[in-house]
């Protein structure tokens, strides 16, 4: 039997131990609340990292200094991201100020519609009808509609804000994934240790594994959605296609989460051919088709010898991350969910080795 100094020396220690285990769940929880606002940026800087280092490696075996290349590519991305913001922002808001002053003093017009508007699949007849009465009389035309109207402009606002802030957050994971690849050598060995740490022997296949994944996706699935979006939008925008950019988006959205950009293409191409039927309006259709039909040619040769990803992991991993993180979530959820399904993979393919080997 235990003596009654043993049991006080037992129940010291589970007191001790829950003391201790207590006070680093409650340092680690509060380090999550911390880190909570600034997560989704530094996970996408750490994804641009990984899929930026092949580039940086090889751009440094050619030129040398590492550091100005990676401040070179920061900036100019950067650049890209901010200039065509502050543009468009300076555009939208003059637009806005236009459109209410002349809805305050009436002098709206709007263009009548063709004949071509009536053959329309579906809606010709009812899309004619509206937009004749409203080029003859858009208030009378709308005053039905206004609460509609006024909901789907506090929409339309509150997106555009979120549209900015998204910009932004890009800017600061594009600077934090400068940080990481500066620093590239540190941040590998780093994840190698954890990997070490997590699964013995096989860690340094597990972080290679990780990295390929990464890249992977972003070059496969988050590579051709830009690619796709660009082109499209360079299309819309020689031929004058309102809201460009905004089609432009729609498109880069589908893509990532696998569905054809048809979708969007297809009724751009009508408009397009509602305003005329001349060579102008072939061409851009048969561009726009390509663009679309593009993803199939462009991502076997962008993904490489990558991991191959089931689209059902990155449709949920792109629509969870946007509903999750918002907008750039749709970017790092669809990463992080094709690496946890890569890395779980090669989990159960270890267990299966290891019961083959023992059966053996």
């Amino acid at each position: 039997m235990e003596s009654v100094e043993q049991r006080e020396e037992k129940v010291k220690l589970a007191i001790e131990i829950a003391i201790k285990v207590g006070l680093i769940a409650m340092v680690i929880y509060l380090s999550y609340l911390i880190a909570k606002p600034f997560m989704a940026i530094v996970v996408w800087g750490v994804i641009i990292a990984v899929a930026l280092s092949p580039l940086i490696d090889s751009l440094e075996k050619r030129f040398g200094n590492r550091k100005k290349i990676i401040i070179a590519i920061t900036v100019a991305v950067i650049a890209a991201l901010l200039i065509p913001t502050y543009s468009l922002s300076g555009k939208m808001i003059e637009s806005s100020q236009t459109i209410v002053h002349a809805m305050k003093d009436g002098n709206i017009t709007i263009p009548p519609p063709t004949e071509a508007v009536k053959e329309w699949p579906l809606i010709g007849k009812k899309s004619y009808a509206f937009w004749d009465a409203a080029s003859k009389n858009l208030k009378a035309t709308l005053a039905p509609f206004s609460d509609e109207i006024k909901k789907m402009a506090g929409s339309i606002f509150s997106a555009l804000g979120s549209g900015l802030g998204t910009i932004f957050m890009f800017v600061g994971s594009m600077i934090i994934a400068a940080v990481f690849l500066i620093g590239a050598e540190g941040s590998v060995q780093f994840y190698k240790n954890i990997s070490r740490r997590l699964m013995g022997d096989k860690g340094d296949e597990w972080a290679n594994l990780s990295a390929l994944t990464v890249r992977s996706v972003v070059n496969g699935v988050l590579g051709v959605a830009v690619i796709q979006a660009t082109l499209a939008l360079i299309g819309m925008g020689l031929m004058g296609v309102p809201l460009a950019m905004v089609w432009a988006i729609g498109i880069m959205f589908l893509t990532i989460i696998q569905i054809p950009a048809l979708l969007i293409i297809g009724p751009v191409i009508a408009y397009v051919f509602s305003q005329g039927s001349g060579t102008a309006e072939v061409i851009f259709a048969v561009y726009m088709l390509i663009v679309g039909a593009s993803d199939g040619v462009l991502k076997p040769i962008l993904m490489g010898r990558g991991v191959d990803v089931p689209m059902l992991v990155i449709l949920i991993g792109a629509i969870g991350g946007m509903i999750l993180m918002g907008m750039i979530g749709l970017f790092v959820g669809a990463v992080i969910f094709a690496l946890a399904y890569t890395l779980f993979k090669f989990w159960i393919a270890e267990v299966e080795e290891e019961s083959e080997a023992k059966e053996a």
